[in-house]
């Protein structure tokens, strides 16, 4: 006798408002994260020099990659919310459409798992690079000290 689960995944039933608070909190995330590129794009171009010293060469590279497929990255998810913000209406207008709203719901916690990982992501590389251009800064200083 064959023994047929069926497992079935709970999703968390937020209210329209919960959701339209929390997708406006991602975009306001993302915008941030979005002018924190700009000044670290900045901060990197300013320390290019010093960057590609063959000592810390390979690391700035993985680093200043990570951040460049970061910022590609964050356009996409960028989007991805702006649709997902423009489509609370299915949750609002008091018609039941069960399918559409489900759908809506599993979408909006797949994007919160998707800005989840990316902020994960992202917050690894930006410190990584803060600490590579702090250590450059403090031997320019010395340098210039014993000058």
């Amino acid at each position: 006798m064959k023994n047929n689960t069926i497992k079935k995944a709970y999703t968390e039933w937020l209210s329209a408002d919960e959701m339209h608070r929390e997708s406006k909190k991602w975009s306001s995330e993302l915008k941030f994260a979005k002018d924190e590129q700009k000044f670290l794009n900045t901060m990197i171009q300013d320390y290019t020099l010093d960057l590609i010293d063959v000592k810390i060469f390979d690391e700035v590279k993985r680093v200043v990659d990570s951040l460049s497929q970061a910022e590609k990255n964050l356009v996409e998810i960028f989007k991805k919310v702006q649709l997902h913000e423009n489509q609370i209406l299915i949750m609002v207008d008091e018609v039941d459409q069960i399918n559409m709203e489900n759908a809506y719901l599993e979408t909006h916690a797949e994007l919160k798992k998707e800005i989840q990982d990316y902020f994960v992501d992202y917050r690894a590389s930006k410190t990584k690079i803060f600490k590579i251009i702090s250590n450059v800064m403090k031997k320019k200083k010395q340098k210039r000290l014993l000058s």
